[in-house]
């Protein structure tokens, strides 16, 4: 470490080998081993004797600190000699909504960083900014957080990110607290924006997953439709009891779906339409001529072949669920002389069921 009569020494030299027309490495040379930013220290506002260095261009984009205003001032007289001057010029063309190109033009040749140190804190004029995609939504983030929203509310209304908003609305002033009833209602309706969003997209997801195993089945041979169909009655239709034999097939649903692919494995099955008998089953408080109506059409069958409608009598003690225009009831579909169906059908299914207790 150098005190400071060192320095004063080594500065008288510096400068008067300066002063001769020596260059900065033929100073080095003569000086010993010191570094590049002492040398600058050194050598601050001494000019660059003439012939030395690059050309004046070059010079204001790679000269030193302290050789920049020479460099600038022995290219063109007519140029500021002082960064102040500089400063000036580059602000007034600025404010006239000149570019940087522009400026530079005008001014001559000049580095861009000495350029931006010039006009350091001047915004650049309108037309030259580029337009942002998200400029509206900046200005929509601004307009909600003065109207006293969160950063949540403001993310969910605008479908940005929480960091996005936070970098456009944080010098505005913080909203005053909430109360907790209308936090409350807040949080409600931020839950029903996401899952009225939400249940369409799981909506979509379950129909491709349907979509995909269906297409996985295909179409159906006959022998395929029995073991179904005799699958299906076993679950959902009328068995016998260890105290009571009927052997008579019997098969309620209300899923129409259901009801119709009964009816398509009775078809295999060699069970003719005549031999059928159906009876809706339904509450009183529904639509009952709508119901009738729509199995009549569903099942193609004719109207004598209809048995009077069994009414559910009303429970004002329970709350019932299947209130949409959608509930027709359930129906009950009898095979007359069914009891050769009924045998064949429950040795389908034991076919079925002992496939899994079988060994392999």
């Amino acid at each position: 470490m150098r005190n400071s009569h060192e320095l004063t020494a080594l500065r008288e030299r510096a400068v008067r080998l300066r002063r001769e027309g020596k260059s900065r490495r033929q100073i080095k040379e003569v000086l010993g081993v010191i570094g590049n930013n002492t040398l600058n220290q050194l050598l601050r506002d001494e000019p660059l004797p003439p012939g030395t260095g690059r050309t004046g261009l070059c010079r204001v984009q790679g000269a030193w600190r302290h050789d920049r205003q020479a460099a600038v001032s022995g290219m063109n007289t007519s140029k500021p000699r002082h960064f102040d001057q500089l400063r000036g010029q580059a602000v007034a063309l600025r404010r006239a909504g000149k570019s940087v190109r522009q400026i530079k033009q005008i001014l001559g040749p000049i580095g861009n960083g000495a350029l931006q140190e010039a006009l350091r804190g001047e915004p650049p004029p309108e037309w030259t900014r580029r337009p942002n995609a998200k400029d509206d939504l900046h200005a929509k983030a601004r307009d909600l957080r003065l109207q006293g929203l969160d950063y949540e509310e403001i993310v969910a209304r605008l479908g940005v990110s929480k960091s996005s908003v936070s970098l456009w609305v944080r010098d505005l002033p913080r909203p005053p607290r909430v109360a907790p009833d209308e936090c409350a209602r807040r949080t409600s309706e931020r839950m029903r924006r996401y899952w009225t969003a939400e249940r369409r997209v799981r909506a979509t997801r379950r129909a491709m997953a349907s979509a995909a195993a269906a297409a996985d089945i295909g179409g159906l041979t006959d022998r395929e439709i029995v073991i179904a169909g005799a699958i299906a009655y076993w679950c959902e239709g009328a068995k016998n009891k260890p105290h009571r034999r009927a052997d008579r097939v019997t098969f309620a649903n209300s899923d129409p779906e259901l009801i119709s692919f009964f009816l398509l494995f009775l078809d295999v099955a060699g069970i003719p339409r005549s031999d059928l008998a159906f009876q809706l089953q339904i509450h009183e408080t529904a639509d009952v001529v709508s119901a009738e109506r729509f199995w009549l059409a569903m099942t193609g069958a004719q109207p004598e072949q209809f048995r009077k409608t069994s009414l559910k009598r009303h429970n004002p003690g329970t709350t019932r669920k299947n209130t949409s225009d959608g509930y027709y009831g359930c129906l009950r579909v009898d095979v007359k002389r069914s009891c050769v169906l009924y045998r064949k059908i429950e040795g389908w299914a034991s076919a079925v069921t002992r496939t899994a207790a079988a060994p392999d």
